[in-house]
């Protein structure tokens, strides 16, 4: 196993050279990145797997090749927001889902979200199979599927607004040069978070603040790793739910207020 000092060395020497020799050393040494980063997303050796090495290799091949240590960044971690970037347009060009496999995914939200509402907190696996008429074995297919196109909070629809769950797990406390608005974004989230049955939020602290993979995160709490991947794409999917339905009640009260 590399050592800090052996790492340093590395990289000052392909830097100061750019040796293709310690080019491919480089690549090497950071090889177990790629399996991480799917570990992370949930990605279990199938047909795809493969597919999807691949394009995190490129990822890191990148990530070697534009690496620029005096900005301040620890390359592994540099490295991995460029897999991670590949393995995620990867699995969006290999379309995984069928168009009724897609169209399950949706029900499934707005199931949640409408009894997110009714509840006022997150609803059961039971309860939302039964609303949805679905055996739960069908349930947890579908949530299956849930987790391969919602793969983290952080990963939506590009809301610059919303609070970064990584980095709202890793540091709950407040921070005095947020805005007022982040502020309450980050309070709004972190509610929603403790609304969320104990075993839901360790898989949430364990995936975001510990950052282990899937597989990892079941081996701690005695869970396969599909288990683990069904509940977590069900904490994103009752956190959205929850976030939305706080959105639009302080939409609906600055409406009342400007009445």
């Amino acid at each position: 196993m590399s050592t800090l000092s052996d790492d340093n060395a590395l990289w000052a020497n392909f830097l100061a050279s750019r040796d293709p020799a310690l080019r491919e050393e480089a690549i090497l040494r950071y090889v177990p990145l790629v399996r991480y980063v799917l570990g992370r997303l949930g990605v279990e050796p199938g047909g795809e797997y493969e597919d999807l090495v691949s394009q995190g290799l490129l990822g890191l091949i990148d990530a070697v090749d534009r690496y620029d240590p005096s900005r301040g960044t620890v390359f592994s971690t540099y490295a991995t927001h460029l897999i991670r970037g590949r393995v995620l347009d990867g699995l969006r060009s290999l379309d995984l889902l069928s168009r009724p496999a897609r169209r399950r995914v949706r029900q499934l939200q707005a199931a949640m979200a409408e009894l997110q509402q009714r509840f006022g907190r997150p609803p059961e696996e039971a309860e939302v199979a039964d609303f949805m008429g679905l055996e739960m074995k069908a349930l947890q297919h579908t949530l299956a599927d849930a987790g391969r196109v919602i793969l983290s909070l952080d990963a939506s629809e590009g809301d610059d607004e919303k609070p970064d769950l990584h980095e709202t797990l890793a540091d709950p406390g407040d921070d005095m040069i947020d805005s007022l608005t982040e502020g309450d974004l980050r309070s709004e989230l972190m509610q929603a978070i403790s609304g969320l049955p104990l075993r839901e939020q360790q898989i949430l602290s364990l995936y975001y603040r510990d950052e282990l993979t899937m597989k990892e995160i079941g081996e701690v709490l005695n869970l396969s790793e599909s288990r683990v991947c069904q509940i977590h794409a069900r904490c994103v999917l009752a956190l959205r739910s929850a976030m939305e339905l706080l959105d639009a009640r302080s939409v609906s009260a600055e409406t009342e207020l400007l009445r």
